[in-house]
């Protein structure tokens, strides 16, 4: 699903991997009025295709896929260069498009961007071969299928939310079902566990000395699953030219405080017209 409003300046693209376009509900009327702005969803995810692992192969559902699907989109579609707005894990597909086409990227704005702290370089020696194996029992036999049954309920998805959202009256019951029903979607199921068990790939500070853009990283501080005290280190890189708390926000800033939100992005895009214009 493409999500498209028409503005007057510069195009700004949403993203988010694991989440759908519909996250972005709060941002994208207040963002249109002076600019372009797309959220899709990623191929596997929202309401986009999602293809059989097993059909496609083990390197198809990968951080290169969705960064090529999302330079793919500025080129065919938006026709532009574009400034990335990303949340999570979507964070390593705004890096790696950036660095995969560096003229099609005018800044990136990461939402607290993934840690990928299950990532195999950073999982402990000793806990690797039970990690691999509960990974293969998840993808590999009924029990992943069961186990993605017990998650994509109602009840289940409020308790997810409530858990990453601080400000839980956030938690509405139009927010479960905008995340619950792309889920019940054929292939949904394949696509869920195959991510779970993606353990490999780039690294947020694998990327961020590659990127030429400049970047803006904003962070909730009671992020339960993404620790702020993690994540300001990617403050350091020479690319990211700020580093924002955004106080008493859980994981998804844009969802659950999109007052904060959207006036980073106006500044931040504002603030880097010029390097558009002299492209």
């Amino acid at each position: 699903m493409v999500l498209e409003q028409t503005g007057l300046h510069h195009s700004i693209f949403a993203s988010h991997t694991t989440n759908y376009s519909d996250h972005w509900r709060k941002n994208i009327p207040v963002l249109a009025q002076s600019h372009r702005v797309y959220a899709i969803d990623l191929i596997g995810y929202g309401y986009s295709d999602k293809p059989n692992p097993e059909l496609v192969g083990e390197g198809f559902y990968t951080f290169e896929t969705w960064a090529s699907q999302l330079n793919d989109f500025c080129v065919d579609v938006v026709q532009d260069d574009a400034f990335f707005i990303c949340n999570s894990i979507g964070g390593v597909v705004g890096l790696q498009a950036a660095i995969m086409k560096p003229q099609i990227c005018n800044g990136i704005v990461l939402l607290n961007i993934s840690l990928r702290m299950l990532h195999i370089k950073k999982q402990p020696w000793y806990g690797k071969p039970f990690i691999r194996s509960f990974q293969n029992l998840l993808r590999n036999t009924a029990l992943g299928k069961y186990f993605f049954r017990a998650v994509a309920t109602p009840e289940s998805v409020k308790n997810i939310l409530c858990q990453c959202y601080h400000d839980t009256s956030q938690v509405t019951d139009e927010l479960v079902q905008i995340i619950l029903n792309p889920g019940l979607q054929p292939g949904a199921a394949d696509i869920f566990l195959e991510f779970i068990c993606y353990s490999g790939g780039p690294l947020p500070e694998e990327l961020l000395p590659r990127v030429k853009c400049p970047v803006l990283i904003a962070w909730g501080d009671k992020d339960p699953w993404e620790p702020i005290e993690l994540g300001r280190n990617y403050g350091s890189f020479e690319s990211v030219e700020e580093f924002v708390v955004l106080p008493n926000v859980g994981h998804c800033p844009q969802d659950e405080a999109p007052h904060l939100v959207n006036p980073l992005v106006e500044s931040f895009v504002s603030g880097h017209a010029t390097r558009n214009a002299h492209k």
